[in-house]
C-alpha cells in the first residue's frame, strides 16, 4: 500500500503565487496522472511477484528485492527529491522524475536476468522520489488557496487513494492477458504524455537558490538501510548469521546510519530535520507509521504469494481479491477523519493497531486448505479497517504543533517512514519466512511430496512471516500508549492533512 502526503502544501501556502486559470484543469489532469502512475506501483507489482520468480529465477528471499530496490530508494530520496523542485524549478523536476520513471519501467520490462530488473527497480525509486513530491508541490503553486486548492487536493487524494486498487485490478489483466512485463512497460507510454505535456500546460516555479541539497545525508541513509537490509536477507538465503558477508553488510549499516545522524547534526540544510522528532508525539507517530508499514509491506507479500502459488488464483483473481482492503481503508479513514476532533488521536490509533494486529494473527493461521471466503476475506477487512482509523489521527499527532516551515517535511516524513519501514520490515519478515520454512521441510520430509510438500511449506512459511506482522502491530500498540499525547481539543484545531493519507 502506498501514503499520499501533504508534503509542501503548508509551506506554499503562504508564499506561492497562482498560475493562470487558463490550463489549470489540464495541469491537475497531468499532475495526477503523475501521481496515480507512481502510487499504483506498488500494487501492481506485487500481483506479478509469482510470475517474476519464475520467469527469472528468484530465490524465495530474494524475491523480496524487486519491492525492496524501490522503496528503498524512493523513501530514502523521497525528501530530498522535494527540495530539488525548490532549488531548480517544480515543473522542471517533475519532467525530470516522470521521464527517469518511465524509461527505468521500460526498459526494466526487457529484463532478461534478476540485477537488470533490480538496477532498473531502483532507477524507478529515484524517479519516483521526484515526481511524487514536486507533483504535490505544484498545485500548492498553481492553485490559489480556498476553493480551488481544496478540489485540487481532493482530486490527488483520490487519485492516490484509488491508486492501490487500480494497481491490483490492473496488474492482473496485465499479467493474464500479457504478461508481468507489462506492469513496467505501461508506464512508459503514460510517462512520455506526461512528459510531454507538462511544459504545455503547466507554468514554471520560481526558483530559490538559497540553501543546498543534503547530498551525503540522503546518500548515507539511502546506502545504511540498503545495507541493513541486504545484511539480513543475506543471512536468511545462506542460513547463517555469522558469514562474514552478513557480518560485514551489518556493521557498513551502522557505520553508515552513524554517520548519516552526525551529518544531520552538522548540516544547515539537513534531509531530515532532526528537531522534528524531539517532540515526543511526533516520534511516537513516526514509529508507529514505521512500524505498521512494517506489518503491511510483509502482509501483502505473502499472501499474494499464497493466493495465486496455494490455491491457485490467476493474476485477475488475485488482483480482486485484495480489493476490499483498499474499499475499507477508504471508508474507515473517511470515519477517522470526522471522530478524531471529537475523541482525540490516540483512542483511534490504539483501536486501528488492536484491528490491523488481529487481523494479522488471523492471517497467521492459514493453512493449504484454508478458504478465502472464511478465513481470508474477514481477516483483510479486519486489517484494512485498522489501517484506515490509523491513518488520518497519526497525520494530525504529525504535524500538530511544528513551526509553518517544517509542516510540509513533517507531514512527509510520514510517507518516508512507511516506505523505510516496509523495506526493513519486509526483510526481517522475509528472514523469519525463511527459517521457518527450512525448519517445515525438514520436518515434513517423508511425510509429505510434491505440490502437498511445497505448499504446505510455504503456508508455513508466510503464516510466521505474517505472525512477525502481527507481533510488529503489537509494539505499534505500545508505541502508539506511551508517546502519543494529543488530546481531543488540540486534535480538532490542529490543522488536518488537506491530502488525507490512504
Amino acid at each position: 500500500m502506498n501514503v499520499a502526503t501533504s508534503a509542501a502544501v503548508g509551506r506554499e501556502s503562504a508564499s506561492g503565487g497562482s498560475a493562470s486559470t487558463e490550463h489549470m484543469n489540464l495541469a491537475l489532469a497531468v499532475i495526477a496522472a503523475a501521481q496515480l502512475m507512481v502510487v499504483l506501483d506498488a500494487t501492481i507489482v506485487n500481483i506479478a511477484l509469482p510470475n517474476i520468480r519464475t520467469a527469472l529465477g528468484f530465490s524465495p528471499t530474494g524475491l523480496s528485492w524487486v519491492l525492496n530496490a524501490y522503496t528503498l530508494v524512493f523513501g530514502g530520496l523521497l525528501l530530498l527529491g522535494g527540495r530539488t523542485g525548490d532549488l531548480f524549478g517544480r515543473r522542471r523536476m517533475f519532467v525530470v522524475g516522470v521521464s527517469i520513471f518511465a524509461a527505468a519501467s521500460f526498459a526494466g520490462g526487457f529484463a532478461q536476468d534478476k540485477g537488470f530488473l533490480l538496477a532498473m527497480r531502483a532507477a524507478q525509486g529515484v524517479g519516483g522520489a521526484i515526481a511524487s513530491p514536486t507533483a504535490l508541490s505544484l498545485i500548492a503553486t498553481i492553485f490559489p488557496q480556498g476553493p480551488a486548492r481544496n478540489r485540487a487536493l481532493g482530486v490527488y487524494a483520490a487519485v492516490s487513494g484509488a491508486g492501490a486498487a487500480i494497481g491490483l485490478i490492473l496488474g492482473g489483466i496485465l499479467v493474464d492477458f500479457l504478461s508481468w512485463r507489462w506492469v513496467l512497460f505501461v508506464n512508459a507510454p503514460i510517462g512520455l504524455a506526461l512528459a510531454l505535456l507538462a511544459p504545455r500546460v503547466i507554468p514554471e516555479t520560481e526558483r530559490r537558490p538559497a540553501g543546498r541539497l543534503d547530498v551525503p545525508g540522503a546518500l548515507t541513509s539511502t546506502l545504511g538501510m540498503a545495507s541493513l537490509v541486504y545484511g539480513l536477507i543475506h543471512a536468511a538465503s545462506s542460513q547463517e548469521w555469522g558469514s562474514l558477508t552478513t557480518v560485514a553488510a551489518l556493521i557498513l549499516a551502522a557505520v553508515l546510519l552513524t554517520t548519516f545522524v552526525v551529518i544531520e547534526t552538522v548540516t544547515t540544510s539537513p534531509v531530515l530535520p532532526l528537531r522534528l522528532l524531539q517532540d515526543r508525539t511526533r516520534f511516537g507517530s513516526y514509529l508507529v507509521m514505521l512500524i505498521m508499514g512494517a506489518g503491511g509491506f510483509g502482509m501483502f507479500y505473502f499472501l499474494t504469494q499464497y493466493v495465486q502459488l496455494v490455491k491457485g488464483f490467476s493474476p485477475l483473481q488475485a488482483g480482486f481479491g485484495f480489493l476490499p482492503i483498499s474499499a475499507v481503508i477508504v471508508i474507515m479513514a473517511q470515519v477517522a477523519s470526522r471522530i478524531v476532533g471529537r475523541l482525540g488521536p490516540q483512542p483511534l490509533v490504539l483501536t486501528g493497531t488492536i484491528c490491523a494486529g488481529f487481523g494479522l494473527y488471523l492471517l497467521s493461521l492459514l493453512t493449504p486448505e484454508s478458504s478465502y471466503v472464511v478465513h481470508i476475506l474477514p481477516a483483510i477487512l479486519l486489517f484494512g479497517s485498522g489501517m484506515g482509523f490509523i491513518f488520518v489521527p497519526i497525520t494530525v499527532t504529525a504535524v500538530s504543533g511544528v513551526n509553518p516551515e517544517d509542516s510540509g517535511i513533517a507531514s512527509a516524513l510520514l510517507n518516508v517512514g512507511q516506505q523505510v519501514g516496509g523495506t526493513i520490515g519486509l526483510s526481517v519478515l522475509v528472514t523469519v519466512f525463511s527459517t521457518a520454512a527450512r525448519h517445515d521441510a525438514e520436518s515434513q520430509a517423508g511425510r509429505l511430496s510434491g505440490t502437498a510438500f511445497a505448499h504446505h511449506v510455504f503456508t508455513h512459511g508466510a503464516d510466521m512471516g505474517i505472525r512477525a506482522a502481527a507481533g510488529f502491530a503489537f509494539i505499534a500498540l505500545v508505541a502508539a500508549l506511551v508517546l502519543i499525547r494529543v488530546d481531543a481539543a488540540n486534535a480538532g484545531s490542529a490543522a488536518l492533512p488537506e491530502t488525507p493519507v490512504v
